[in-house]
């Protein structure tokens, strides 16, 4: 069983990473946590028991999952399977304690208006790499039927009509956020009538928890464009779903390979979600092969060159990969720029890879990197999830030891990063006090 008593964790082991080892071999990716974290909440929908498959065993995940049993759910977990038990939903206010350490959990006041037709979901936390405001939540619920108020940091929403039913409507996304997109599109499965999300978010973490409310019995279409229409159904039923590979993992494990000039293969993976990543790393001259439909290799050039990138939201180049890119982008020959226009302060990163050797100024949300010869093993400090894995990553390619605190983060989103280094060939081992 998981824990239900959640509590702030910040690891204080440090891990040491001695650079310049070649990898190889081949790395197996885990399933998607950003999907995984969206279809837990969704499991809320169901009256009956679901098994998800291919969850990833991390820190979020494990908070998601507390979340699920503090408000009286039955979860069971064997393995990377997942059995969630929402038929009885004992409490409709989720605790600060562990909202304020995981954004995500903020998705759960979406099935829960539509299961209850209450909620009581604390202002989320998780890391500080932007404001992320839940307004676009807020206003699609209220387009909804829902009464939505904010005190003294908690969000109340209920539905104040007899049927406790929200209602289908017509909602404009200000900005595609993945996060709103999903609330919403949970909210509406249940809701009367028909909702229609335009400048919807297209990523493949939406489209895969589409796809698990559509196997509970959900009528959803176009997800994965800009226009989501969902014809709200009485209830929904069990089913067995396994969550796609994460996408940020496969790509962090590219990143692996260019940086070290390594030969790596991942599978599985599915590679029309890493079109952009593979574009950008044959720009500076890394060969990405598809060897099998799931499975991709990395064939490292031994001369990078600069490349210029913007995050975008999908099917653009993605904002976790950025500071994982910046690593690589401080070894590629010549003048590089990025450009972060998804998080205003996600490049805190670069005053731990200066502190490695690299040479970054940041102006605005812009970082120009110039290239540099090699990176110096150093103390550093993780400051966000993405940030950890790109000083992770630095310190492969560096000469000499560097030492990274702040691993808390890192457990976040990898699971099992450094048994999968060790097996590649890398040198590392964590410390703990």
């Amino acid at each position: 069983m998981i824990d239900p008593n959640g509590s702030p964790e910040v690891d204080p082991s440090l891990l040491q990473i001695w650079g310049g080892s070649p990898l190889e071999g081949h790395v197996k990716i885990s399933g998607a946590k950003n999907s995984a974290l969206a279809i837990i909440a969704g499991a809320l929908l169901c009256s009956q028991d679901c098994c998800v498959r291919n969850v990833p065993s991390l820190v979020d995940v494990r908070r998601m999952s507390q979340l699920l049993l503090a408000l009286g759910v039955k979860l069971q977990q064997r393995g990377d399977i997942l059995e969630i038990d929402a038929s009885v939903i004992g409490h409709s206010q989720a605790p600060y304690e562990l909202v304020s350490q995981l954004r995500a959990s903020f998705f759960v006041i979406g099935p829960l208006l539509a299961r209850l037709g209450i909620a009581q979901v604390p202002l989320p936390g998780g890391c500080t790499i932007g404001a992320r405001p839940v307004d676009l939540h807020v206003r699609g619920l209220q387009a909804m039927g829902a009464d939505v108020q904010i005190e003294h940091g908690m969000v109340h929403a209920y539905v104040s009509d007899g049927s406790r039913k929200l209602k289908g409507a017509k909602i404009y996304l200000d900005y595609p956020s993945v996060g709103a997109t999903e609330t919403l599109m949970m909210a509406a499965t249940l809701a009367e009538g028909e909702t229609t999300i335009e400048n919807a978010a297209q990523e493949p973490e939406v489209v895969d928890l589409a796809n698990f409310c559509r196997e509970m019995g959900a009528k959803i279409r176009g997800a994965g464009t800009n226009t989501i229409v969902i014809a709200g159904v009485p209830s929904l039923h069990s089913t067995d779903y396994k969550i796609i590979p994460d996408r940020v993992e496969a790509g962090t494990f590219l990143v692996a390979g260019a940086i070290t000039h390594s030969e790596l293969s991942l599978s599985p993976v599915v590679p029309e979600h890493l079109m952009a990543v593979i574009a950008k790393l044959q720009d500076i001259g890394v060969q990405v092969i598809a060897e099998s439909p799931d499975s991709l290799r990395v064939m490292p050039g031994y001369s990078l060159t600069a490349t210029d990138i913007e995050t975008l939201p999908y099917p653009g180049f993605p904002t976790d990969m950025q500071a994982p890119f910046m690593a690589l982008l401080t070894l590629s020959k010549g003048d590089s720029v990025i450009t972060e226009t998804v998080f205003e302060n996600r490049l805190r990163h670069v005053a731990e890879l200066n502190r490695m050797g690299a040479d970054i100024r940041v102006k605005g949300n812009h970082a120009l990197i110039r290239g540099v010869p090699m990176l110096s093993g150093a103390p550093v400090v993780a400051t966000d999830l993405r940030a950890s894995a790109a000083l992770v990553l630095a310190a492969l390619a560096a000469d000499g030891k560097t030492t990274i605190q702040g691993l808390h983060h890192l457990d976040r989103g990898y699971e099992q990063l450094e048994m999968k280094l060790l097996s590649l060939g890398a040198k590392l081992q964590r410390l703990s006090p």
